[in-house]
This record gives structure tokens, C-alpha cells and sequence, in this order.
């Protein structure tokens, strides 16, 4: 996949129009995490940098549903990106409309100006092309740096590209400089850590890396579901019931394709699926009857790193257990560390896993910690990012 970059046109003196993933967890109106901000700064900074630049910024802000409503206001986004750039950046009234073309007529080299959000428009997210086109009309050139909504058509992320020269940024080449080789050519043995709840949210990510791992690890409450075909008890655990058949036959697959899957053969459970409760150690793939599956054990964690210090590429999406109550969180933390120590390549994907790898402290140990958790987990499906694609033009 051969992506145009910032780095093949020249931007001097040209106004670029930019997507970036400012999507941010705000609290009283403040950035609580401005780890999306800190991540397009490097694109941002190097179109500034160059003689004569300005800057039009786009981003969406939570659901607003295409409606104009002052709680998904990019203000506060506006305050927290001006501090880290260090140069003022303006806000505009709006989206769309005379306002704002005024507003980015004015622009004079060097100034950034961030648009409301995008999704102030229901327009945005039908990736209508008139909107795309007023969108396109505040540019030369445009730059997408959001690998987080790049799964989406939306207008922002693939309808402007039709307008305007497109090209990507230093965040999606790094993106997709990790994820990439990982469905065509990973350094072997290539091993993959799938945890989370659902099967069903999972199941393609695992027939995709079926075709280039050489062992699958599964973890979480989907593998419960694997541990029922294969005739083991799960007490009162995650069951997905119309998966059982898809379960059967993914395990069939990876058989057929000597692909190694490693599922729990010990467990920490619990009487009930709450914070408080008091760990039950099984030593036993099966589950009694009364108990619930809530993390991994020790044995299985054996095999675990077996697997992992031979690898020479790991991708890990998805916790081992319900790494959010402390008392079960040792398998996600156990295999964070893992990855963290690991000397092949390492890349972590999928919020929950990002948000584990933050939690325990070792996200500065891992290769690539993606941005964006439904765009990875699509990429890893094998699926085309629309966003992506756009930029092959």
C-alpha cells in the first residue's frame, strides 16, 4: 500500500486543509486526555514549518447528531491544542457558511484556524458532496491525520479528497507503516493477543490473522464461547450461543492452517460479576457451575509467555479479563508486561487494550499504541479504511 505523504508536495504557500481525530474525553470543559491532540503535532508543526503555510482544522467532537449543541462545542479542544502548539489558534463560529469563509480568507501565513464540529452537520456523516465541497473550499491542499475515523466515509475523512489534492500525515504513515505488514509480510513467528468480551466483535480480526500467525492467543469473556465448543464447563460465564457454530469452525480452520490457539486452561472466577468480589482460583480449564470467568490464571499466563518470547511481531487487541476491577485485573497486566519486555515488534490496538498498556505503565515499551481503536480493528479484519484508500488516489 503506497500512500501519498505531506513529504510529496509542496506546501509552500499553500492553505491546507487538515482532519485530525481531536475526539477527546472532556470533563467540566476541560481535555482530561490530550494524548490525540499530542499525536497530530508533528504533521501540524511541519506544515507550519513551511514558508508561507496557513492551517484549517476539522475534527468531530462525541455525537452530536448533526445538530448544533454547545456541549460538543470544540472550544475547550481549541484552548488545550493552542497550549501544546504554542501559537494561537482561532475558533471559528461554524462549520460552513460566509462567517467562516471570511474567517478563512483572513488566514495570513502561519495562523491555525480549528472549524466547529464537523458533525454540527448531519451532512458530515452521509459524506454529503456539497458539504464536502464547502469543506474543500477552505483548502489547496488536504491532509488527513485521523487514523481514528479514517474507517468512516464520512465527508470530512472521504468526501473532500474528491476536490482536492489528498495526501496523508506522519500520524496514518505510522499507522499503517505497523499495521500494514502485520496482513502481508510479518517478521515470524507472528503472534496475536485477542481478548474483550464478544466473540461476535472479534471473530473477523481472528480470521484475518489466521492467514499470517503462527499462534492465536484468545482471551477474555469471548473465550468462553471456544471453551464450550471444545466440551469444557463455564459455569456462569459470557456465552455467545449463535457463535458456538463460528467458534467450531474458526478452530477447524486454524487446525487445517497449523495456526496455534491458545485459550485459558486456569481461571480467576467469581460468584458474581462485581467489583468487590472475592477471587475464586480455578485450576482447571473448566468452570464450576456456580462460578463466573473473569480473568485468566497463572498456567495459562505460562503458556501465554511462552509464545510471546519467541515471537518476532505480536499485535494485542482486547484485555484478558475484566482488567477494570483491580481484583481481576493481573492477566491484562501480566501480558502487558509481556509485550512491553518483548524484543520483536510490538503493536497494541483497540481502545481497551491502549487504555491497559496507559493504565500499567508500559505504553512507552510498545512499538506502535495505535490512535484509533475502530479503525485498527477494521484494518486487522483485512477490511479498506475509506479514509485510507482516498489517499491512494
Amino acid at each position: 500500500m503506497k500512500l501519498q505523504t505531506i513529504k510529496d508536495v509542496d506546501l509552500q504557500g499553500k492553505r491546507v486543509l487538515i482532519r485530525v481525530d481531536f475526539n477527546v474525553p472532556l470533563k467540566e470543559g476541560t481535555v482530561t486526555d490530550d494524548t490525540r491532540i499530542k499525536s497530530v503535532l508533528p504533521t501540524v508543526r511541519y506544515i507550519l514549518d513551511q514558508k508561507g503555510t496557513s492551517l484549517v482544522v476539522m475534527s468531530h467532537l462525541g455525537r452530536p447528531k448533526g445538530k448544533k449543541d454547545p456541549a460538543f462545542s470544540m472550544a475547550p479542544v481549541a484552548k488545550r491544542f493552542q497550549e501544546l502548539l504554542g501559537r494561537p489558534v482561532r475558533l471559528a463560529a461554524d462549520v460552513i457558511g460566509d462567517a467562516v469563509h471570511k474567517e478563512v480568507a483572513a488566514l495570513q501565513a502561519g495562523e491555525v484556524l480549528l472549524l466547529e464540529n464537523v458533525r454540527f452537520y448531519s451532512e458530515e456523516e452521509a459524506n454529503d458532496a456539497d458539504y464536502a465541497k464547502k469543506l474543500a473550499s477552505y483548502g489547496d491542499v488536504y491532509v488527513n491525520d485521523a487514523f481514528g475515523t479514517s474507517h468512516r466515509a464520512h465527508a470530512s475523512t472521504e468526501g473532500v479528497s474528491h476536490f482536492l489534492p489528498s495526501f496523508a500525515g506522519f500520524l496514518i504513515e505510522k499507522e499503517m507503516k505497523f499495521f500494514a505488514p502485520l496482513l502481508e509480510n510479518p517478521d515470524k513467528p507472528f503472534v496475536a493477543v485477542i481478548g474483550g468480551s464478544k466473540v461476535s466483535s472479534k471473530i473477523g480480526v481472528l480470521e484475518s490473522l489466521a492467514k499470517t500467525c503462527d499462534a492465536i492467543v484468545i482471551g477474555g469473556g469471548m473465550a468462553y464461547t471456544f471453551l464450550k465448543v471444545q466440551g469444557h464447563s463455564i459455569g456462569k460465564s459470557l456465552l455467545e450461543e449463535d457463535y458456538l457454530d463460528i467458534a467450531k469452525s474458526f478452530l477447524k480452520k486454524a487446525e487445517e492452517r497449523k495456526v496455534r490457539v491458545i485459550l485459558p486452561v486456569d481461571h480467576v472466577c467469581a460468584t458474581e460479576f462485581n467489583e468487590k468480589a472475592t477471587p475464586v482460583q480455578v485450576d482447571s480449564a473448566d468452570i464450576p457451575e456456580d462460578l463466573i470467568g473473569m480473568d485468566v490464571g497463572a498456567k495459562t499466563l505460562a503458556l501465554v509467555a511462552t509464545e510471546l518470547k519467541a515471537a518476532r511481531s505480536i499485535v494485542w487487541n482486547g484485555p484478558m479479563g475484566v482488567f477494570e476491577f483491580s481484583s481481576f485485573a493481573e492477566g491484562t497486566k501480566a501480558v502487558a508486561k509481556m509485550i512491553g519486555e518483548s524484543k520483536g515488534t510490538t503493536v497494541v490496538g483497540g481502545g481497551d487494550s491502549v487504555a491497559a498498556v496507559n493504565k500499567f505503565g508500559y505504553a512507552d515499551q510498545i512499538d506502535h499504541v495505535s490512535t484509533g481503536g475502530g479503525a485498527s480493528l477494521e484494518f486487522l479484519e483485512g477490511k479498506q479504511l475509506p479514509g485510507i484508500k482516498a489517499l491512494e488516489r
